[in-house]
C-alpha cells in the first residue's frame, strides 16, 4: 500500500504568466487599451500584468483591478529637456524598472518608434504590429514576433486582436473596459458636462453651437459644467458660460478628479477627445461630436450608453446632439 505524506496533498503551484503592455499615450488611446486587460484576465485569470504609460495617465491605469503595476514614462516632458542630467537619470530608472522583471510576453499596442524602443528594453518575447499594420512601420523592426492587424478597424478592435494573436486566444464580444471606477455614481443630479477642448483646431465644435446646445438643455432644467485644462481652454469655457444662464466653470482638475466629476454627471457631451472616451468607458451616457475624424475608426466603441455624431467634414447640429443625449439615456 502506498503511503502519502501531507506534502503529497499540497496543490501544485500555479504558474503566473507575466505580461507587459506598452501603450503610453494619448488619453483616448489609453482608454482604448483597457479592454485588452479584461480580455487577458478572462483567458489568464492569474496573470501578472504591468503597463508602461505616460506619467499623466498612470493614476487612471492604477485604478484598473487587472493591472499589477503602472510603470510611468515621461516622454513628453523628456523631449523638452533631452540634454538635462535629470532626464537621463529618469530614463535609466525606467530601464531598471522594466528590466527588473522577466516577462513571458511584451505587447506594444501603440505601434510607434517610441513605444517599440520601450518594448525592446524589456526582457521577454516582444510582440507588435507588422510594418503594414503599425502606425510607424519602422517600429516593426524592434519586435521578436509581428502580427498583421488590418488598419481599417476601430482602434479598440486592433488592440484586442493584437493581444489575442500574441497570447493565443480568441476575442469575445462585447468589449469590457473594466475601468475600476464606481459606475453607480453616474446618472445622478442634473449636470451635463461639456468637453469642448481638443488638441486639433479642426476637431472643435463652434462656440455658438455649444451655447445653443446649453440653452436647449437649460430649458430642460439641466445645469452645464465646463471643465478645462489649459488657459486657452479656460477662456473658451468662460465665453461659452457667458452665453448661458447658470453654467459652471470649475477650477482646473487633475485627471483623477476629472474622472470623479464625470462619474457624477447625468450625461456628457464632448468632441473627439480622450475624456469623452473615458466617460463612455465608465458607463456615463455620452454623446461624442465628430467634425474632422472618422468615428468608425476612433469613435466611442463598445459602450452601451453612448452615441457618435457627425464625422469627416460633417458637424452635427445642437438639436442632433440633444437627440443623441435622448438616445443614450441622458435625458
Amino acid at each position: 500500500m502506498a503511503h502519502f505524506t501531507s506534502r503529497s496533498l499540497l496543490p501544485l503551484p500555479v504558474y503566473v504568466k507575466k505580461i507587459l503592455l506598452v501603450k503610453t499615450s494619448s488619453l483616448g488611446d489609453v482608454v482604448h487599451s483597457f479592454p485588452v486587460i479584461a480580455d487577458i484576465r478572462q483567458r489568464f485569470p492569474q496573470a501578472s500584468i504591468d503597463w508602461v504609460v505616460e506619467e499623466a495617465y498612470a493614476p487612471l491605469v492604477e485604478l484598473s483591478p487587472g493591472v499589477r503595476r503602472a510603470i510611468p514614462v515621461a516622454i513628453r516632458r523628456w523631449r523638452g529637456r533631452l540634454l538635462g542630467a535629470a532626464t537621463w537619470r529618469e530614463i535609466g530608472e525606467l530601464k531598471r524598472l522594466i528590466r527588473a522583471e522577466r516577462y513571458d510576453d511584451v505587447i506594444d499596442t501603440q505601434g510607434l518608434l517610441k513605444s517599440a524602443l520601450i518594448a525592446a528594453a524589456a526582457r521577454g518575447r516582444r510582440h507588435g504590429f507588422d510594418a503594414a499594420s503599425a502606425r510607424e512601420p519602422i517600429a516593426a523592426r524592434f519586435y521578436d514576433v509581428v502580427h498583421h492587424v488590418a488598419r481599417d478597424q476601430h482602434a479598440v478592435s486592433r488592440n484586442r486582436q493584437l493581444a489575442a494573436e500574441a497570447l493565443g486566444y480568441r476575442v469575445r464580444e462585447p468589449a469590457d473596459y473594466a475601468m475600476g471606477i464606481d459606475r453607480s455614481l453616474g446618472q445622478r443630479g442634473d449636470r451635463i458636462v461639456f468637453l469642448h477642448a481638443t488638441s486639433r483646431a479642426d476637431k472643435h465644435w463652434p462656440e455658438a453651437s455649444w451655447m445653443e446646445l446649453g440653452r436647449l438643455l437649460e430649458r430642460r432644467g439641466l445645469r452645464i459644467v465646463l471643465p478645462w485644462g489649459t488657459e486657452r481652454e479656460r477662456e473658451r469655457s468662460g465665453r461659452i458660460a457667458a452665453g448661458l444662464q447658470s453654467a459652471e466653470v470649475p477650477q482646473g482638475l487633475p485627471l483623477r478628479a476629472m474622472a470623479d466629476l464625470l462619474a457624477l454627471a447625468k450625461g456628457v457631451v464632448g468632441v473627439d477627445t480622450g475624456l469623452v472616451h473615458l466617460a463612455a468607458a465608465m458607463g456615463i451616457p455620452a454623446a461624442a461630436i465628430y467634425c474632422a475624424t472618422d468615428p468608425r475608426l476612433t469613435g466611442i466603441h463598445g459602450c452601451a450608453h453612448s452615441v457618435n455624431l457627425g464625422g469627416l467634414h460633417r458637424m452635427p447640429s445642437p438639436q442632433e446632439v440633444v437627440e443623441g443625449l435622448f438616445a443614450c439615456g441622458a435625458l
